[in-house]
């Protein structure tokens, strides 16, 4: 079967004049972007108006040039913290999962859903796993709760409302209050937990990383209940809140750009 493959020239048409922009010491101005890219004058103008117009570019009304904007420092900014973020965490993580020989997964607010930054996995043959980029609901059990958690009152009530609440399973919090009654509990407490609400078989323990980035994050532990009894949980909860406190001390620093 033949890939099929979109070019999308006005992305391309921009990220030319993004570069070529950057690059330039003084600035640049329409022409010299048409002349020197070879693009016409009206195609340079609309891409530049609507790049200004998202903060991409700034335009200096004088010269009539245009420079980099404070939204692509913003967007440098928080790439550099999520990765700065999996790097701090990474030998934390090892060591929380050497020490309750559970998966531990690492993950961002990522819009309406949470994204896995990465993860170490168990040692274990039989073992929960997902790979580094993997989507989970932003309201899947303990995920859930710690990321709400981190939000303002009006703000995690707002986000329950507005998203719903799934069953994945008979034991999933479905009822709003009960649920937002559990985020309030985790918020105090700084762990949450999830007894089959998002898998059957399946329990989890998380907890909320402070960090400089604009991002909410989480570290999660996921096992079968077969090796999770009540005893273990308790080792996972605290040892969670040690390693999350960890990545806190080396990434909630301002980053500097």
């Amino acid at each position: 079967m033949r890939k099929i493959t979109y070019s999308a020239p006005s992305v391309k048409k921009a990220f030319k004049i993004l570069q070529a922009i950057s690059d330039a010491s003084n600035g640049l101005g329409i022409s010299d972007l048409a002349k020197q890219l070879k693009i016409g004058k009206s195609t340079v103008h609309g891409i530049t108006a609507a790049l200004e117009e998202l903060g991409v570019l700034e335009r200096d009304p004088k010269r009539k040039k245009y420079n980099i904007g404070f939204t692509l420092l913003e967007l440098k900014k928080k790439a550099y913290g999520k990765i700065k973020l999996r790097d701090m965490a990474k030998i934390p993580m090892e060591k929380l999962m050497e020490k309750i020989g559970e998966t531990v997964f690492l993950g961002v607010l990522n819009g309406d859903h949470v994204t896995i930054l990465d993860m170490v996995e168990s040692h274990n043959e039989m073992k929960i796993t997902s790979p580094p980029g993997t989507r989970i609901p932003l309201l899947a059990g303990a995920i859930g709760k710690v990321f709400l958690g981190q939000f303002e009152e009006k703000k995690a009530k707002e986000v329950i409302q507005k998203t719903g609440l799934v069953r994945f399973t008979s034991k999933s919090i479905v009822d709003q209050k009960k649920f937002f009654k559990e985020v309030e509990e985790t918020k105090q407490r700084g762990y949450a937990i999830d007894d089959e609400e998002y898998m059957i078989g399946v329990r989890a323990v998380a907890s909320p990383i402070q960090t400089a980035s604009s991002s909410p994050a989480a570290i999660w532990v996921v096992g079968f209940t077969s090796s999770l009894n009540d005893q273990k949980m308790e080792k996972i909860i605290l040892e969670i809140q040690r390693t999350a406190q960890e990545i806190s001390h080396f990434t909630s620093p301002v980053v500097a750009l």
